[in-house]
């Protein structure tokens, strides 16, 4: 789990240790041992407690996995040791959460090690093997029994050539299911029928999502203001009149402003954050008696007043004005909000949002991309890489022989910064596109003229903001995997009950499920305008947002059965939102996990990882390009290449 350190020694411990550092013996202490079920591990719990003066008192030993009955039984035959435990459990906690509704399993690396080196699929199933232990502890803590759903890979025959690639989702699915039959048969308390559903995916099922710019309050946090996960640092005048001071704080769910528009468009995020100042300073008195004096006096009167509202005046404009500027006459800098905007401005991002998402809806195609790199020459590398990877992902076969080497020097890019784009291919071995059994890279476009989409437009769905029309892959799969019109074919069930999965007695079960939560509630229309999932409403006052944390604490149990989605290579704060989004619209709690969590700086440092394999493990099509970026003195076509 994802613990706070500091908050955890202050309340609960005296001092955390590393189990691999040399310690200091404290016999007079008890110790909690929070480790995995490994030999090494329990080699070392064991030599920590031996002798005549073991290091601690007595040891209260977790394990954050199953233990095998191997290492159990090395640990009975310790007799010596064996009075010193205070108690063994399996905790079944190996994952990091992320929100209330998302959690990772720490493999940052997933994707430069499964979609990178094709030939070492040794270590691609080694790494799937823990994954999936960590995915069913998840299971475990929650005491959910899952149908595990995953993307097949496509075109099994003969003459195809499958890869290791596009059996990612259905090793990992079947190494789950493994994980999960064992917790059945030794967990007592483990369901014995299915109680919700997972769907496994990996990164190929959307190759955008990582890259476009993502116009929500959270993602713009952590794309355009350098955060390092959640920690956010600002800087406030000196009280002694010195130079600024830095300051750190936690945007997580504690802090119930942020809770409530995280998820809202920077736009909106906004606005609702210049009316809840506006209303708090308006209403509270010593806010009003600060600002209309000045460096004035104070009558007694004032200051009694100003007194009274002190307490709930300090602690309010401290939540606000971390996100938004409090006027001059409070002497607040500008903070999260504003800074954002000011970034946008200075970057030009709205155009280039504008064009991204003309590009993936069908608006705009390679006239729009090349008149965009020759006229914005000081857009920066990081843009124009973003933008060339989503033209990538759209339009391959714009990029195929001496068609990539002329974009990056359009884009004044290096063959190095290509390697993000170049490495695409490698996403889109494992997606629906057909491979040839070269290894070829190709989609089939025999309509040159038509409007080449990565989306469909959703109907009921207006864009209430500017730039917010882009959805990620899995809103659409997951609605339709909670209506039972998920294809079969195209993904599976490893624990298909019937022949009828996924049809319509599976859709009747999860119907009548929705059906009883839903009781006596007024029905929740699909078709809202607003994004009313991130809105609740009642808050603009500037006090009240401390609702959204008793909102967002509800009893999950009312709704219909849980969905998991996993996603292989990383998952991204839009999927992220979506899940929240239609935890509200399907009256079924949506969780998301991944191997990581990964913003959009992150992915392409990922992604152009995965190019430092050698050029002879790329396939034909590669080394082409390896050749004409690196090799030739100018770019050429092969003459073999048509």
């Amino acid at each position: 789990m994802k613990f706070q350190w500091p908050k955890l020694i202050e309340i609960v411990m005296g001092l955390v240790e590393d189990i691999y550092k040399r310690r200091q013996p404290l016999p007079s202490m008890d110790a909690i041992y929070f480790i995995q079920p490994t030999k090494e591990n329990v080699i070392m719990f064991l030599s920590d407690m031996s002798g005549r003066m073991p290091l601690y008192k007595k040891a209260f030993v977790f394990f954050s996995s199953s233990i095998s009955r191997e290492l159990v039984n090395l640990i009975k035959k310790d007799t010596v040791v064996l009075p010193r435990i205070g108690a063994l459990r399996e905790m079944n906690l190996e994952y990091f959460t992320i929100d209330s509704q998302g959690f990772v399993t720490e493999h940052e690396r997933a994707l430069e090690e499964l979609f990178g080196d094709e030939d070492n699929s040794r270590k691609g199933d080694a790494c799937l093997n823990v994954m999936a232990t960590r995915i069913a502890t998840v299971f475990a803590s929650l005491r959910e029994l899952p149908f595990v759903r995953y993307r097949a890979a496509k075109f099994l025959d003969p003459n195809t050539a499958t890869t290791f690639r596009d059996l990612i989702p259905t090793k990992l699915a079947a190494a789950v299911w493994n994980c999960l039959l064992k917790y059945k048969e030794t967990s007592p308390n483990f369901p014995t029928s299915e109680t919700c559903e997972l769907l496994i995916l990996d990164r190929s099922v959307d190759q955008i999502a990582p890259v476009i710019h993502e116009w929500t309050y959270d993602a713009m946090c952590h794309d355009l203001l350098n955060m390092e996960g959640n920690k956010y640092v600002y800087e406030v005048p000196s009280k002694t009149g010195g130079p600024p001071e830095k300051k750190e704080v936690l945007l997580e769910d504690h802090d119930p402003i942020w809770l409530e528009l995280r998820h809202a468009h920077i736009a909106d995020a906004s606005e609702r954050l210049h009316e809840k100042m506006t209303n708090f300073i308006s209403k509270n008195k010593a806010a009003q008696i600060h600002g209309s004096r000045g460096g004035g006096e104070l009558s007694t009167r004032d200051l009694q007043k100003m007194v009274q509202a002190l307490p709930q005046y300090s602690e309010q404009i401290d939540k606000l004005s971390l996100h938004v500027e409090a006027g001059k006459d409070m002497k607040i800098p500008v903070k999260i909000a504003g800074k954002i905007n000011r970034i946008i401005g200075e970057l030009g991002l709205r155009e280039l949002g504008q064009l991204e998402q003309d590009l993936v809806f069908g608006d705009a195609g390679t006239k729009e991309v090349i008149n965009y790199l020759r006229t914005k020459l000081d857009a920066t590398r990081e843009n124009k890489l973003r933008l060339l990877m989503i033209y990538a992902a759209i339009h391959p076969e714009k990029f195929e022989a001496d068609k990539a080497s002329k974009l990056m020097k359009l884009a004044g890019l290096l063959s190095d910064d290509m390697n993000a784009v170049n490495n695409m291919r490698l996403l889109e071995g494992s997606s629906d596109a057909k491979k040839s059994t070269i290894g070829a890279f190709s989609l089939k476009f025999e309509v040159p003229k038509r409007k080449h989409a990565a989306r469909k437009e959703r109907k009921g769905e207006e864009e209430t903001w500017q730039l917010s029309k882009f959805y990620p892959m899995i809103e659409e799969l997951v609605e339709k995997l909670s209506k039972g019109e998920l294809p079969k074919n195209d993904y599976p069930c490893m624990n298909d009950p019937s022949a009828s999965f996924g049809g319509s007695s599976q859709a009747a079960s999860v119907r009548a499920t929705q059906g009883r939560a839903t009781q006596g509630q007024a029905p929740h229309s699909v078709r809202a305008r607003r994004s009313t999932w991130a809105r609740p409403r009642g808050s603009d006052d500037g006090y009240s947002s401390d609702s959204v944390l008793r909102q967002a604490s509800s009893d999950f149990k009312k709704m219909g059965q849980r969905i998991f989605v996993f996603i292989v290579g990383g998952a991204t704060r839009s999927e992220l939102r979506v899940c929240h989004k239609l935890t509200e619209k399907l009256k079924r709690e949506v969780v998301l996990g991944s191997t990581s969590l990964d913003d959009p700086p992150q992915f392409i440092t990922i992604s152009e990882k995965m190019a430092d394999l050698p050029a002879w493990k790329k396939g034909i099509h590669e080394v082409l390009v390896y050749a004409l970026h690196n090799l030739l003195p100018s770019p050429q076509v092969p003459c073999f290449i048509n």
